[in-house]
């Protein structure tokens, strides 16, 4: 779902009831985990985690005047995504996530190539999403990056 929003909290605000409280309770822990030097913003239409022109002046290789991505956070019509740019790129990280993910969950993985699917609120993994948000550092990600688009 597109949401015309400009700040994160206007993005909150525009959500289900019943969306709020998880998307709420995954952006503090997200934000409390991430690397110093990443940046929340409105990108794609949902919250942005990003690498900021100021730690990263050459930014996202598709559109340069957009910083890098790092994370998203979104609501769907039918499910909570996050998105984690490094579960794509370094495999060490996406397989990590999938043997830790059973032991916070009682509900399949439902996963895309960086996107994780949340259908049931309550059992949406918050400090595994804290763990993840924290597991590759700015630098780490930056380098991933650029072998991956110089290739």
């Amino acid at each position: 779902m597109q949401y015309k929003a400009t700040t994160p909290e206007d993005y909150i605000s525009q959500l289900p009831e019943d969306r709020k409280e998880p998307i709420k309770k995954l952006r503090q822990i997200i934000l409390e985990n991430l690397p110093p030097e990443i940046e929340e913003v409105i990108n794609y239409g949902m919250l942005g985690f990003v690498i900021p022109h100021s730690a990263y002046p050459d930014g996202y290789h598709c559109d340069p005047k957009t910083p890098l991505p790092f994370m998203n956070l979104a609501s769907q019509k039918n499910f909570i995504a996050v998105y984690h740019m490094g579960m794509y790129a370094q495999k060490e990280v996406l397989d990590w996530f999938t043997s830790e993910y059973s032991k916070h969950c009682k509900y399949k993985l439902d996963m895309g190539k960086s996107c994780v699917r949340f259908k049931k609120m309550e059992d949406i993994p918050y400090a595994l999403i804290g763990e993840l948000a924290g597991k590759m550092s700015t630098k780490e990600w930056i380098n991933i990056y650029e072998t991956a688009i110089k290739k």
